[in-house]
């Protein structure tokens, strides 16, 4: 959710709001710098980095590692990789045109113009691939997945109506396209695993979800009949069992991936009579599924992100905005229904007396112009750099540390049978 792209880019209260992959910590771009929330636990957001040093944008994080990318207002073509927790720019690209989003996992960094798209190696930001005269698209809409094995980037095929291209971004090829919706594409989310797609058209009724590998229908549900929304976010759940939807309503949707029961309708009943006349389009809209559950929000018409995800043993429902706050609601993996607001935080870094308990917490320090070295583009350092500032080597080796894949199988320290073992010196 681009400032840029923000219902009013020149309104100073603005905030850019995102999720990392992982959706272990949130983003928050603004006109006065940028803060790094850790999302390790709800009762308190923890603010882990602030930087003041520039209006921002936009702002993504790379999983829990230090490098971010950011775009700042003043100079919105062009893109710094930076490693936050030492203050330091690792390279800077310019672009032909305003940047409208960048995704990142740990092989690629895509860049998203209007009307094309960049993908870079993140190990080292070459250029790899440029797809070139996509379809009009001024809100910079795609998606990448994050999954190493199913690296795709999804972005419209098509200004008029929802086709979604997939794209390698391993092989650098196409892969298929996905008739989608009639009407123009205004969400795509991949599913954790990359094996799965959900797309919402600009009419905002009906969500769907399918097959990456061969564009196969898996789900189809409705999100209302009685008005068409401009839908703000479209995100599966990390643990991929939900999807959640939201609005420029005061309402989110949570879907169930389950295989849906046998929906046949039994000939003999009126039901069955019917659908022998109705249209089809009508006999669709009762085969199609509804929301699990809905979080009733206390704002309607501000734009925002979502995010479900397990956190502290609880799965949760996480609204950010664009009008600086963090909602949290608890989910019941067994009970659908509404869900009711756990808490409410503020993100412009003011402490909110009235949902603060306990003693004051100190917070980090904002790192100013002056408190680093800010090193300058990529591309034009040279040997002996002057002290405080990376050699390419160090660079090469911040980068790979940042996309290092986590080993799998590791130990689950929020699981109590899955302690590492520990030794003890007796004497």
């Amino acid at each position: 959710m681009n400032i840029t792209n923000s219902s009013d880019p020149s309104n100073s209260r603005a905030f850019f709001v995102n999720f990392n992959q992982d959706c272990t910590s949130l983003a928050v771009g603004s006109h006065s710098g940028y803060r790094l929330y850790s999302l390790g636990g709800v009762d308190a957001l923890e603010q882990i980095y602030h930087n003041t040093t520039e209006d921002t944008c936009l702002v993504e994080r790379l999983f829990s590692s230090s490098l971010v990318a950011v775009v700042s207002l003043t100079a919105p073509r062009k893109l710094k990789v930076c490693h936050f927790k030492k203050g330091t720019e690792i390279c800077n690209y310019s672009y032909s045109n305003t940047i409208l989003a960048v995704k990142l996992n740990r092989q690629r960094l895509v860049v998203c113009l209007e009307e094309s798209l960049y993908i870079h190696n993140i190990r080292d930001m070459k250029v790899l691939h440029t797809i070139r005269e996509t379809p009009p698209n001024p809100q910079g809409l795609c998606a990448l997945s994050i999954d190493n094995d199913n690296c795709f980037l999804a972005y419209p095929g098509s200004s008029t109506i929802g086709e979604v291209q997939i794209f390698d971004a391993i092989n650098l090829h196409a892969k298929t396209m996905i008739p989608a919706h009639d009407s123009p594409l205004a969400a795509i989310a991949f599913s954790p695993n990359g094996t799965r797609i959900a797309t919402a058209s600009e009419k905002g009724t009906v969500i769907r979800v399918f097959s990456v590998s061969d564009g196969t229908k898996l789900f189809e549900f409705r999100r209302g009949v009685k008005r068409c929304v401009a839908i703000s976010s479209l995100v599966f759940s990390m643990c991929s069992n939900y999807l959640g939807c939201s609005s420029n309503t005061e309402t989110v949707h949570i879907f169930k991936l389950e295989e849906p029961k046998d929906r046949s309708v039994d000939e003999s009943s009126w039901m069955g009579y019917l659908s022998n006349y109705l249209p089809t389009q009508v006999t669709d809209v009762f085969n199609q599924g509804r929301a699990f559950q809905t979080a009733h929000l206390p704002f309607s018409g501000v734009r925002n992100v979502i995010a479900i995800t397990i956190i502290q043993n609880q799965l949760r429902l996480l609204v950010a905005t664009e009008d600086g706050f963090l909602y949290v609601y608890n989910m019941d993996s067994n009970e659908g229904g509404d869900l009711t607001l756990y808490k409410q935080h503020r993100l412009d870094g003011k402490i909110d007396e009235s949902k603060t308990d306990g003693p004051p917490r100190s917070e980090p320090q904002p790192i100013q112009d002056g408190g680093s070295t800010i090193l300058g583009s990529y591309a034009g350092v040279l040997k002996g750099n002057p002290a405080g500032q990376m050699s390419e080597s160090e660079k090469f080796r911040e980068m790979a540390a940042a996309t290092e894949s986590p080993p799998k199988g590791g130990f689950q320290f929020n699981d109590e049978q899955e302690y590492p073992p520990l030794t003890q010196k007796s004497d």
